[in-house]
């Protein structure tokens, strides 16, 4: 896991704004979202993961235990039911809100990172391919 507190950024994606555009946020804020290039770290502390994620907008942490699964709050008012695990190299995050999912699969190497978003309620796959900061 050399991978482990090292920053990782966007470097490209393929359908990632026609994903953003599946959720049926308005206008500006999918703008927003599609022109969104956060830096992203994993850190380890015994079994306890912590992801995050600084934007121009601020820092989201994220803390879990592989397969344990919690409310997860994305934005203020907006919670979500999230299940992290932990594979090897890959780390998957199941999301779910008002019987709609989505899946964030993060695998890791050393100097880069992919991201692959899937959902039930969009057929399309996204990716994102992160690079060390």
């Amino acid at each position: 896991m050399a991978y482990l507190g090292k920053e990782f950024t966007v470097e490209k994606d393929e359908n990632y704004a026609e994903f953003i555009k599946s959720l049926g946020l308005p206008e500006a804020e999918a703008a927003h979202f599609i022109a969104y290039k956060p830096v992203t770290k994993l850190e380890k502390n015994g079994d306890t993961y912590k992801i995050t994620t600084v934007t121009s907008n601020g820092t989201r942490v994220a803390e879990f235990k592989s397969g344990v699964e919690f409310d997860e709050e994305l934005k203020p008012g907006f919670t979500v039911r999230t299940k992290y695990v932990v594979n090897g190299d890959t780390i998957t995050q199941d999301m779910t809100k008002d019987g709609k999912s989505t899946t964030y699969k993060r695998e890791f190497s050393p100097d880069k990172m992919k991201l692959t978003i899937t959902s039930s309620f969009w057929d399309g796959v996204a990716y994102r391919y992160y690079k060390l900061v």
